[in-house]
């Protein structure tokens, strides 16, 4: 039965064949030739389009992290070099598309940077969402000053960036600046990392205990059986220093410029 199925397939496919060269045939070759030129024309469009698509790569930076972290006074100083309204808690995001301020003397194009400070008040953090599936990198800015009070809500904020599905699938990488090091008092940037580490790793043991699907999260993070570590995750996450009203802001700088290339 199966070889008279094969037959008759046989069959069939070298009709359709000589039906299809009795059509191309009584074609005038003028517009077999124009057809098959539009043909191949439309091919190496496509194709050069999804390389271009490929090759674009977003070119957006989103500052985020507790209010009162230094944001805006850090995306300020990226922008013109001023800490002017960085005492205000921003409420709605401040957006921009420039040149980063110490390469407006560079000679020749420089891709612009466009920056999002998104605000850090509770209410507000459902904005960050709307901004992460284009983000290139994340700036997640930490107050070294007040570290210790605002430790166990910055953790619990980087952790859900961090087992967000856009930032877990596209590997978004993550700078965790410590903001106002120039301060005496601060806190380095070793210990806050430490620290941070160690409450998420808290997070990691309340939460898979609570739920296997998290509803706020979407991914888990760490190894099984291992304290957490920041090197564990499946994004890059680094950690420098900064001072926003200083205008030191060198290390923030490279790290963007290591993603969105100039």
């Amino acid at each position: 039965v199966e070889m008279e199925n094969l037959e008759d397939l046989k069959m069939m496919a070298e009709q359709w064949s000589n039906q299809g060269i009795e059509y191309l045939q009584k074609i005038p070759q003028d517009q077999l030739y124009a057809a098959v030129g539009v043909l191949l024309f439309t091919t190496v469009l496509l194709l050069l389009s999804i390389r271009l698509v490929r090759r674009t790569k977003s070119n957006t930076v989103l500052l985020s992290g507790l209010s009162g972290s230094g944001k805006t006074v850090l995306f300020y100083q990226l922008r013109d070099g001023s800490s002017h309204q960085g005492t205000v808690t921003s409420m709605e995001p401040n957006e921009g598309t420039f040149v980063l301020h110490s390469e407006n003397t560079k000679k020749g194009k420089v891709k612009p940077v466009h920056l999002v400070d998104v605000p850090g008040h509770s209410r507000l953090r459902p904005k960050l969402e709307e901004f992460l599936p284009q983000a290139a990198a994340i700036v997640f800015v930490v107050d070294a000053l007040e570290f210790l009070p605002n430790c166990r809500a910055a953790s619990e904020y980087l952790y859900d960036i961090l087992t967000n599905a856009n930032v877990v699938k596209k590997k978004i990488p993550v700078l965790l600046c410590c903001n106002k090091t120039d301060k005496l008092t601060a806190h380095t940037k070793e210990f806050i990392r430490k620290q941070m580490e160690k409450e998420i790793e808290k997070l990691r043991a309340s939460r898979s205990a609570v739920s296997t699907a998290d509803i706020a999260n979407d991914y888990t993070i760490g190894i099984e059986g291992e304290v957490f570590s920041f090197s564990h995750c499946c994004n890059k996450v680094t950690v420098a220093e900064a001072s926003g009203l200083n205008g030191e802001t060198v290390q923030v700088q490279d790290f963007i410029r290591e993603y969105i290339k100039p």
